[in-house]
């Protein structure tokens, strides 16, 4: 393999952004691992990596075997749930279990820091390691939400970025979050962009413009650091 060939490794790729990111980002002579509790179909490219990142001890010693002492070039971790009435008018933070607050910290949070944690090593060994954070406008100062534990865990991950940046700039390797406002995650990565647009009455973000982002931050070089990128929906009154 040359040295234009990447590693990625790619959490939550089973739908959504996460499989639109597998199936639009790297190369076919790239290596990609993909980390997900159900199963991803047809993604011939994917090394699949089964984890429930709810058990994060469980789900960091899954990846770290299945990746071994390979390089990492680029991380994604894109994870992110949130309370079962989220977003609705139903949402009362009073009714949130324990149970429920500890898996969306566990998920969103814990499994990040001790993924990294593991697999510091392996970006070492790239010769221009990234890695991105997948954010929200939860995560940004003042939004108008309500979603307690699922804006606390988004704010968390601009602080994991902020500490991270530091530790990895002796070793040139940048650390970005990308927060993200109403993606269009019920589309799929090949439908046509204006098809989304006027589908969703242009209230949602195509999974396109996430991906120009993503491979935005992927191209700079390493002398560049590209700290947070703020993609509201442009209706988007929260922010």
């Amino acid at each position: 393999m040359s040295n234009s060939n990447k590693t990625f490794l790619i959490y939550g790729v089973s739908k959504g952004l996460g499989k639109a990111i597998v199936q639009a980002v790297p190369k076919p002579t790239d290596t990609v691992y993909g980390v997900s509790r159900t199963q991803p179909q047809e993604m011939p490219n994917l090394n699949w990596i089964r984890a429930d990142l709810s058990k994060p001890d469980q789900a960091v010693s899954k990846v770290k075997t299945a990746i071994g002492q390979q390089k990492l070039d680029v991380l994604i971790y894109n994870v992110g749930i949130w309370e079962q009435q989220a977003f609705s008018e139903n949402y009362n933070f009073a009714d949130v279990s324990a149970t429920e607050i500890n898996q969306i910290i566990n998920i969103n949070i814990t499994t990040c820091i001790q993924s990294i944690q593991s697999l510091i090593e392996n970006l070492k060994r790239s010769d221009k390691a990234k890695i991105i954070l997948v954010g929200s406008t939860w995560g940004v100062d003042n939004h108008n939400g309500k979603e307690f534990v699922f804006s606390a865990t988004k704010f968390a991950l601009r602080g994991i970025a902020h500490s991270l940046r530091e530790i990895l700039r002796e070793h040139l390797i940048g650390v970005g979050v990308l927060n993200l406002g109403y993606l269009a995650s019920e589309y799929e990565i090949d439908n046509h962009v204006e098809e989304v647009l006027e589908e969703t009455e242009y209230s949602l973000i195509p999974l396109a413009d996430v991906i120009h982002a993503i491979n935005f931050i992927i191209s700079t070089s390493k002398a560049s650091c590209v700290k947070e990128i703020l993609m509201p929906a442009m209706q988007d009154q929260n922010v």
